[in-house]
């Protein structure tokens, strides 16, 4: 479970296409949910949808055990953006949410539209 009371929490992603997205999590989706971006860190997704984002953290040495947080659009309160530049091709986005303390704080790697994104985001939460 994604616990924001502690620190702030920070991903390094890397966007990945839909059919890559871990069948479970396409199983929590509901009629009419859609993704519209997808994420991997190492082993872990996150998934933004048209109704909220879905998280899967695996767990242990083998990662058979995952755990799922699902958080809806309604809890965004804020969210920043910071685009990539010459030399830092990153993009930093961050979060602000109403369960949780601090943002959460993501890095995605180069090449990504966040612009784009951040439109898709904005339609859902304000």
């Amino acid at each position: 479970m994604i616990d924001g009371t502690q620190t702030t929490l920070f991903f390094h992603l890397e966007p990945i296409a839909e059919e890559d997205v871990y069948a479970p999590i396409i199983d929590f989706l509901i009629d009419g949910e859609t993704i519209f971006a997808a994420f991997q860190t190492v082993r872990d997704q996150l998934v933004f949808t048209n109704k909220r984002i879905v998280f899967a953290n695996k767990q242990g040495l083998t990662g058979k055990k995952i755990d799922y947080s699902s958080i809806p659009y309604g809890k965004i309160q804020a969210f920043f953006v910071e685009t990539s530049g010459t030399f830092d091709r990153d993009v930093d986005f961050d979060i602000l949410m109403s369960a949780f303390k601090n943002p959460m704080k993501f890095r995605i790697k180069k090449g990504f539209d966040v612009l784009k994104f951040t439109r898709m985001i904005s339609e859902h939460i304000l």
